[in-house]
C-alpha cells in the first residue's frame, strides 16, 4: 500500500546524508556518567555530551531512592492523574519543586516538551498575543503553534525589538513573553531583568523554560531566576527532570497558582498522558533533596566549567563565550561534523555534532556539556583531543 512513498522517503533520507546532517545513534552499554561504554568500541570513553550536569543520573542515593520506589509503588501507574494516576509521591514531588523554585504551585508532566506543548493553548486565545525569542526551544515553538494567539518573534536577546513587539501587541487581552532561561544550542543566558522590566511596563506576562538552568545557575542551583534575582517577577516557569535533576525524564510547569490550577483542568498533555512513573518521581525527589542540602555539586560544576573553558581557549578553536556548562565548539560546515566527531571517538572522547534543522545551516557545532562528575583529567583530555582532531581535519 505504501507504494512509491518508500522510494520518496529513501530519497529524502539520502539527501539528509549528502547534506551532512544525518543523525546516527550509538548504543551505550553502561550507566550514564562521565565515562561510558559504547557498543562496538573496547574500553570506556569520556562522555562530554550528556545533560547530566550534576552527575546524579547514576548517583548511589538517587538509584537507592528509585529502587525503594519500585518496591513500594510498583513499576507504573497505568492512568492519567485525574482518574487514578495521582500518587502521594507525585504530590510530594510537586510540593518539593514549588519550595525549591520559590514559586506558588507546580504541576508535573511526562516531559518538558509536553509542559510547553500544553501551556499556550490553555492560556491564550485569538484575543491574545505571544511574543517568542527567535532561539527558543522547539517545544516552545511547537506549543505556540497549537494556540490561536497572534504570534510575534524578536531576535535573540534583542530588547529593542522585544519592545517593538510589545507595542505591536497593545490592545490584546493577554500578552505573554516566552523565552528560554538558557538557550540550549548556544549556552546564552536570557536577560531576564530587562525582559521583566519591559513586561511590567507593558502589562505582559513572562514565561521561562529553565530546563538547562535548574541545577546549574544561581547560588543554590535554582536556575536563571535565582541567578538574576527575578523569581517573584516571573509568572510561568517550565522545566525538566531529565537533565540536572537525575536525568530520569518528566517535566513540570511551576508559577502562579491560578495558572497551574487552570492547567490541571484544561492542559491536554496533562489530561491525556500517564503520570510519570514512581521510579522517576522518587529519583527526582532525592536529587532535589541532595541539591537542597548542599551546593557542593553546583560549586564543582562551576569549577569544572571554568577549567574546561580555559583549556579550550588554548586550542585556538572557536568556542562560544559564556559562563555555563554548555560549551559549543563551532564547526561551521555540516560536512565537517561527522569526520571530527568520529576522530574524537576513536581517541576516546564521545561528543555529538548538531546541524540543521537543530541549528541554522552553516552554523554546525559540537555542543559539549560539562558535568560535576568530570575530573580535571577528563576535561584536559577532552581539550587535547579537540586540538588534535581539529588540526588534522
Amino acid at each position: 500500500m505504501i507504494g512509491d512513498v518508500r522510494s520518496q522517503l529513501d530519497a529524502e533520507s539520502d539527501a539528509i546524508r549528502e547534506a551532512g546532517t544525518f543523525k546516527s545513534e550509538r548504543a551505550i552499554m553502561s550507566p550514564q556518567g562521565p565515562h561510558v561504554t559504547i557498543d562496538g568500541r573496547e574500553g570506556r570513553v569520556v562522555n562530554l555530551c550528556a545533560n547530566d550536569y550534576l552527575g546524579l543520573a547514576n548517583h548511589p542515593s538517587v538509584v537507592e531512592a528509585a529502587h525503594e520506589a519500585l518496591d513500594r509503588w510498583g513499576f507504573g501507574v497505568a492512568s492519567v492523574r485525574f482518574i487514578c494516576g495521582t500518587l502521594a509521591l507525585h504530590q510530594q514531588l510537586e510540593g518539593a519543586l514549588t519550595a525549591f523554585l520559590g514559586t506558588e504551585e507546580t504541576i508535573l508532566y511526562p516531559s518538558c516538551f509536553d509542559a510547553n506543548g500544553g501551556l499556550f493553548e490553555t492560556l491564550l486565545t485569538d484575543e491574545d498575543t505571544v511574543i517568542s525569542d527567535a532561539l527558543n526551544h522547539a517545544s516552545i515553538i511547537d506549543g505556540i503553534r497549537l494556540c490561536k494567539a497572534k504570534r510575534l518573534r524578536y531576535a535573540n536577546g534583542d530588547m529593542h525589538e522585544l519592545e517593538l513587539r510589545l507595542k505591536e501587541a497593545e490592545g490584546s487581552r493577554r500578552v505573554l513573553i516566552a523565552t528560554d532561561g538558557v538557550f540550549s544550542m548556544d549556552g546564552y543566558i536570557a536577560d531576564l531583568p530587562a525582559i521583566c522590566d519591559l513586561a511590567e511596563r507593558y502589562g505582559a506576562m513572562v514565561m521561562v523554560d529553565d530546563s538547562h538552568a535548574v541545577g546549574v545557575l544561581g547560588a543554590h542551583g535554582r536556575g536563571s531566576l535565582e541567578h538574576h534575582g527575578v523569581t517573584e517577577r516571573i509568572d510561568i516557569l517550565t522545566g525538566t527532570l531529565g537533565k540536572a535533576l537525575g536525568g530520569g525524564g518528566g517535566g513540570y510547569t511551576s508559577g502562579r497558582r491560578e495558572i497551574v490550577q487552570l492547567l490541571r483542568q484544561r492542559s491536554r498533555p496533562y489530561l491525556f498522558s500517564n503520570s510519570i512513573t514512581p521510579v522517576v518521581a522518587a529519583g527526582s525527589l532525592r536529587s532535589l533533596e541532595l541539591l537542597t542540602a548542599s551546593t557542593e555539586l553546583v560549586d564543582r560544576l562551576r569549577a569544572n566549567t571554568r577549567s574546561f573553558r580555559s583549556a579550550m581557549a588554548e586550542t585556538g578553536l572557536e568556542v562560544l563565550a559564556g559562563e555555563g556548562p554548555i560549551v559549543p565548539v563551532m564547526i561551521g560546515k555540516e560536512q565537517r561534523l561527522a569526520p571530527i566527531t568520529a576522530a574524537a571517538f576513536d581517541e576516546g572522547l564521545h561528543v555529538v555534532g548538531f546541524s540543521y534543522p537543530v541549528v541554522p545551516l552553516g552554523t554546525a557545532r559540537i555542543r559539549t556539556q560539562v558535568s560535576a562528575a568530570h575530573s580535571e583529567d577528563d576535561l584536559r583530555f577532552a581539550a587535547d583531543v579537540f586540538a588534535r582532531v581539529a588540526a588534522s581535519d
